[in-house]
């Protein structure tokens, strides 16, 4: 459930923004995934150690006034992944960029553009459950290099993850594809934020084939917080939303 995992989804929200009470219908679309570069694994089963390549893109669109681009954040890393018994874990460096949209910027000739990217190291550790029903997991993250320079550097993040049994999908008669209720919430808090806990929600089913690793979602969400995107990074914003993902 964390907004800012690198993976691939389409989401139609409205999005409302606290302070001035305002509301817009927001495009947001992300195509990103880890990569395994290399891989040593105990034969038979998922534990393990991997180093990948992170990348990810995020953008968000204003779907119904001149569908502007609003912003688009840039994201690649190196990730160190490790999973024993009913524990794993992710270390991973990574670097942001931000950017405004042209058309966003021409609408609005007083707005103040912010040079917004950082490197941050994070570590994140989780505990699984048997037979992979659910994950908790709870970490954090501390920027190295930022821009503005003043921005203070430490982040809290927990969370967790609940999959119901899978059954046969209806209107598929072989019983190869199969669906699974799922139901997920992601928590973060930024010290440069006052450490409010920002929460974002997610709930409903994904579809699979026996076999496969591709995974189809759909997903209802609702989030409470400061945006999560961009150089707006100190805008709260509540918003709620329909979205399609797809995972390999």
């Amino acid at each position: 459930a964390d907004p800012k995992q690198p993976q691939i989804f389409g989401i139609m929200q409205s999005t409302k923004a606290l302070e001035s009470n305002t509301t817009s219908t927001i495009g947001s679309i992300a195509f990103g995934e880890n990569f395994g570069l290399w891989t040593r694994r105990k034969q038979g089963t998922c534990d393990g150690i991997q180093v990948g390549l992170l990348t990810g893109v995020f953008s968000q669109f204003n779907l119904f006034d001149n569908t502007e681009l609003i912003n688009t954040d840039f994201v690649i890393g190196i990730p160190f992944s490790w999973r024993t018994d009913f524990f794993s874990g992710r270390v991973r460096l990574y670097h942001q960029s931000s950017h405004l949209g042209d058309e966003f910027l021409l609408a609005r000739p007083g707005f103040t553009r912010v040079d917004y990217r950082f490197e941050e190291l994070e570590g994140i550790l989780s505990l699984n459950t048997p037979n992979g029903w659910g994950r908790f997991y709870f970490g954090g993250g501390y920027l190295v290099h930022r821009q503005p320079t003043d921005l203070d550097r430490l982040r809290a993040q927990w969370g967790i993850e609940l999959r119901g049994p899978d059954y046969p999908a209806p209107w598929f008669s072989s019983g190869a594809i199969r669906v699974v209720p799922l139901l997920a919430a992601d928590f973060k808090a930024f010290e440069e934020l006052q450490w409010l806990v920002n929460t974002n929600l997610l709930a409903g089913v994904e579809w699979f084939r026996i076999g496969a690793t591709r995974r189809l979602r759909i997903l209802l969400n609702y989030y409470y917080g400061y945006n999560p995107y961009g150089q707006c990074f100190s805008q709260k914003v509540e918003t709620i939303g329909l979205g399609l993902y797809l995972a390999f």
